[in-house]
């Protein structure tokens, strides 16, 4: 695979795919992983339309676009990655209409088999306590002990953590600036633990303003690797035996502040989430959470329950 925004760039079918993903570069300013997926999204895409023997996108009908869906379906992928090929497909489509290269989308009428969405796993709030409790014993103890607690304070990406700058950071005011998805900026909270924890960091670091909350042994951001490899290793000495990743925090952040609010626009905005609909998610938790108290404490669920049972 090229690097992406160099692309291919040959021939009548490459050149757009190219010049889109520089688009989403140097004007959308993309991440890096992000470039990744859509490049090879869209390979997946030129190869079919090559196979086809088309010389230019405007030749590419929404059957055949059907038709490479349901090639990658039998090939064996699953319905969400067969979602994530149809979203680059749309993208790059909306930027060729865009550039007149298109009249029209071939992706309009062309679905993806339906999308069984999975609930995120979450802590709840004993175990997310407990995992960010961790004995500040040590310089790297402290850095961890700082990371862990901010993850689930603010609901941090992974990328946004490790991209994390010290002069983003407002004690004052208990905020901190991110820079999510897409170059958006946010400000969100800053508890007072992960503050505290942040206030020990700063003092051991002595950073200047512009250096990495975290940096790695190379005095550049950390690793999003390490940052995993960190987490798993803290869970597991602190007896947490789910599967513990960076976004489970973020999840877990999500999950505990809607359950005690009730608020889904003020996580949708803690979030950073565009669209309402990704945030909603989490109200499903919430009622899976209130279920199990039904079930658990009201007299008649009580009841139903035994009379199963015998």
């Amino acid at each position: 695979m090229t690097t992406p925004g160099a692309g291919d760039g040959s021939g009548a079918l490459g050149a757009p795919v190219a010049a889109f993903i520089d688009y989403l570069r140097v004007e959308k300013r993309y991440a890096t992983g992000t470039l990744v997926n859509y490049q090879r999204e869209l390979e997946t895409l030129r190869q079919h339309a090559e196979k086809l023997g088309l010389r230019a996108w405007s030749e590419l009908h929404a059957e055949q676009l059907r038709g490479l869906v349901a090639r990658e379906h039998r090939r064996g992928r699953e319905p969400g990655s067969l979602h994530h090929l149809l979203s680059a497909c749309r993208s790059f489509f909306r930027w060729l209409l865009r550039e007149g290269m298109l009249a029209k989308d071939p992706a309009l009428d062309v679905r993806a088999p339906k999308l069984r969405r999975k609930l995120p796993q979450v802590l709840d709030v004993d175990e997310a306590s407990s995992l960010v409790e961790i004995p500040a014993d040590g310089a790297e103890a402290v850095q961890d002990r700082a990371m862990l607690e901010l993850f689930y304070s603010s609901g941090l990406r992974l990328a946004e953590l490790t991209g994390l700058r010290w002069q983003a950071i407002d004690f004052s005011d208990g905020t901190v600036r991110l820079f999510g998805k897409g170059a958006k900026t946010r400000v969100v909270p800053v508890g007072s633990k992960a503050r505290e924890a942040l206030l020990a960091l700063r003092e051991q670091a002595g950073p200047q303003p512009d250096d990495p909350v975290f940096p790695g042994r190379n005095g550049r951001p950390i690793a999003p690797e390490t940052v995993r490899r960190r987490l798993k290793r803290w869970a597991q000495s602190q007896g947490i035996w789910k599967r513990v990743y960076p976004h489970l925090l973020r999840h877990s952040f999500a999950s505990h502040l809607l359950e005690s609010s009730g608020d889904l626009r003020a996580v949708q905005e803690l979030l950073g989430h565009a669209d309402i609909a990704t945030t909603q998610i989490y109200t499903h938790l919430d009622f899976q959470h209130l279920a199990r108290v039904y079930d658990a404490a009201h007299p008649r669920a009580k009841r139903r329950r035994n009379d199963e049972e015998t």
